[in-house]
């Protein structure tokens, strides 16, 4: 670039500065693809490149400041370029080098995870096409909300979003999710949509009735621009266009960039396997550097001149591939890291049960004022989802009050859009917030699992620890008295199969207090499944899920059960005792049937499923010899049954039975008749049952 500035001052051309580094961007740009296809053997990891998409690229990442934010996707490595990365930190992530700068060998080409550096703040980006615009939303919410708190100072260059996806993304779901949010909130972003026609061998006319500016006319509230995103001069213009109206009118605007596809769609599904030679040759009639080479032309640089920085950009890039070549690979010891950020909660504290105090509260209430004292002490922290805002406070009343006292901004509804509700965390955890969130019933997570497994449990791990996603997840679970098949439903194994997720699953008023205090103060996404059976504890021998409501410093670390019920020592010398293992309802179960034992029955309430507190178990089966694994889910495929299994194999010396496991029908759903309700569930005389058949053996 320094040699192109030069030769224009000699000749007294008068053209800005950022067309001569945007050509010479434009060049690496073209022969990192032409490198990287010519060594195919080396560059054996799926990946794309952004030839044809350049101009409207560059020109994005030449005018975002540090201070902004960004979601690119896994085309935008021009992106990355005019941000300031080096064609080298790209290819040390290409190769999977222990020094790629986003996340350590662990994410495909072209995943960026930046905090710093002079650069925008960029959180862990995903493979799954349009899974970024919930996350992304999220953060400029969470910018919004900053800025109404006036929880910084005030910067005069107001931040905003950059959320760049694919046409073919656009069809998703969740993307109307995070336009209608958008809109409805009126948050700082701007959408580039990257239009090429292709979604791999899907073309436009099989995939869309429109293209994304048309669509985003249904989104009233949603500004929208066209441009001939292979332009490079057309595609400065628009864009500086875009970031001035957001930044000064606070508003989302989407820029819908037309733009050729001259590359593979990946690495792994070569253009020609699917394109036609007219559709190639028509692609190859709009390349950006074709455009910008005549345009430069037209300016006044001579040929020999763009020749000559062409060929300073061919020998760089070689120079650049040779040395990540033989760059070192991640230690394999590294494997296990970031899987988790560590919680500065590690043991349990402050006062369970306070003096002076002698009335029992109920499990919501108890939630309740966890959550109210948490967003008394903590401006940064938020609470959202289905109706818990001012006119209803919670399906369970669980948010009462905390709207008035908070404003509507704190605290307030959302939309039926459990994807938005969960995967909006992710960018609010992202710019600093400390988001509470709550999915109505567990039987409806499941439009969310996606931006749970997708954003949120992989963050930690393949963004090298940068963006661990502090996020609380409250999910009322459980049957009790007629909620039909979806309001009852227990899925806590289906959650727990994901990594990276905290799961808890009180049984009282107190554990679950301390339990959502931890989980706040945990920097990982934590799922609290709260049994409503338990909530006013209405359902006929759950007195005990009342408790005395502890101080608000009471903490519990995730990981760590509790004793619920203790074992005679007589009995257990004698070998006429057992444990059951189990949590929620569980342990109300056990606690009623243990009446007629006295002395032999040993509960352990688990509390946090994961991560779980192995030595409590396994030394309570090793002390005992005699387990029962309780809950109330059906139990093939179960956390239950996998917990059998680990206890079996770790105190397999110790048993003098199998271990049992109690659990409910292998039925799809729970039934609206309260009779078939009833059957299908655990019960305290089928536990009693299997409890006589291990102390009698």
């Amino acid at each position: 670039m320094e040699n192109l500035a030069k030769f224009t001052e000699n000749i007294g051309i008068n053209l800005p500065e950022h067309f001569l580094r945007a050509y010479r961007l434009m060049c690496y740009v073209q022969f990192m693809a032409a490198t990287y296809d010519d060594n195919r053997q080396i560059c054996k990891y799926v990946h794309s490149t952004s030839r044809g998409h350049e101009a409207i690229q560059i020109a994005v990442g030449m005018q975002l400041q540090s201070t902004d934010c960004a979601s690119p996707y896994y085309r935008d490595e021009a992106m990355l370029l005019a941000m300031g990365w080096s064609p080298y930190d790209l290819m040390l992530q290409l190769l999977a080098k222990a020094d790629d700068p986003f996340s350590g060998g662990r994410s495909y080409y072209s995943h960026p995870a930046n905090k710093g550096n002079g650069k925008p703040l960029i959180p862990h980006q995903s493979s799954a096409t349009g899974m970024q615009i919930i996350p992304a939303t999220g953060m400029a919410q969470g910018i919004k909300y900053i800025e109404s708190q006036q929880l910084k100072s005030n910067d005069s260059l107001h931040p905003l979003v950059l959320c760049s996806i694919g046409d073919g993304a656009m069809t998703e779901g969740e993307v109307s999710e995070a336009l209608q949010f958008a809109v409805l909130k009126q948050l700082p972003i701007i959408y580039l949509v990257q239009d090429n026609e292709w979604g791999i061998s899907v073309s436009s006319k099989e995939a869309r009735a429109m293209d994304a500016y048309e669509y985003a006319a249904g989104f009233k509230g949603l500004n929208r621009l066209r441009v001939d995103g292979s332009d490079f001069k057309q595609s400065w213009t628009a864009v500086e266009e875009c970031i001035a109206f957001v930044r000064n009118q606070r508003k989302p605007i989407l820029l819908h960039a037309k733009v050729p596809l001259l590359g593979h769609h990946t690495s792994g599904v070569r253009k020609e396997w699917y394109r036609s030679e007219e559709d190639l040759l028509l692609h190859s009639k709009s390349d950006p550097f074709i455009k910008m080479e005549h345009f430069l032309l037209e300016e006044g640089l001579s040929k020999d001149q763009l020749d000559h920085v062409k060929a300073e950009a061919k020998t760089f890039i070689t120079q650049c591939f040779d040395k990540a070549k033989s760059a070192d690979d991640p230690p394999v010891d590294s494997v296990m890291h970031h899987i988790f950020a560590e919680s500065p909660v590690q043991e349990e504290s402050g006062a369970r049960c306070p003096a002076g105090v002698s009335e029992k509260t109920v499990m919501v209430d108890a939630a309740l004022h966890a959550v109210d004292e948490i967003l008394k002490a903590h401006p940064e922290a938020l609470f959202y989802g289905q109706d818990v805002g001012r006119r209803l406070g919670g399906v369970f009343r669980e948010a009462a009050t905390l709207a008035e006292k908070y404003g509507d901004e704190r605290v307030f509804n959302t939309a039926i859009q459990e994807a938005y509700i969960i995967g909006s965390t992710a960018g609010m955890s992202a710019v600093g917030l400390k988001p509470i969130v709550e999915i109505q019933f567990a039987d409806y997570i499941w439009p969310g699992v996606n931006q749970l497994v997708t954003e949120l449990s992989k963050s930690c791990y393949l963004s090298r620890g940068q963006f661990p996603v502090q996020s609380l997840i409250r999910i009322p679970i459980g049957a009790y008295g007629g909620g039909g098949p979806y309001h009852s439903g227990c899925i806590e194994s289906s959650i727990l199969a994901v990594r990276g997720i905290k799961v808890c699953y009180p049984s009282n008023a107190a554990d679950l207090k301390g339990l959502i205090k931890g989980a706040f103060y945990d920097p990982n996404p934590v799922v609290i499944f709260e049994h409503k059976g338990l909530y006013w504890s209405k359902v006929p021998g759950t007195d005990d899920a009342k408790t005395i409501e502890p101080a608000s410093d009471y903490i519990i670390p995730l990981g760590k059960g509790r004793i619920a019920l203790q074992a005679g020592e007589n009995c257990i010398e004698s070998g006429e005792s057992l444990c059951i293992i189990t949590y929620g309802m569980g342990v109300h179960w056990a606690l009623n049937a243990s009446k007629d034992y006295i002395g032999q029955i040993e509960i352990i309430d688990l509390r946090t499923l994961h991560p779980l507190d192995e030595q409590l178990v396994m030394s309570a089966v090793k002390r005992h010899g005699k387990c029962i694994v309780l809950t109330e889910e059906p139990i093939e495929n179960s956390f239950a049954q996998a917990l059998a299994g680990k206890i079996a194999s770790q105190c397999f010396s110790y048993l003098d039975n199998p271990v049992c496991i109690v659990g409910a029908m292998p039925v799809p759903a729970i039934p609206l008749n309260i009779g078939l309700e009833k059957v299908i569930l655990p019960n305290v005389d089928l536990l009693k049952s299997h409890i006589n058949n291990l102390l009698s053996e």
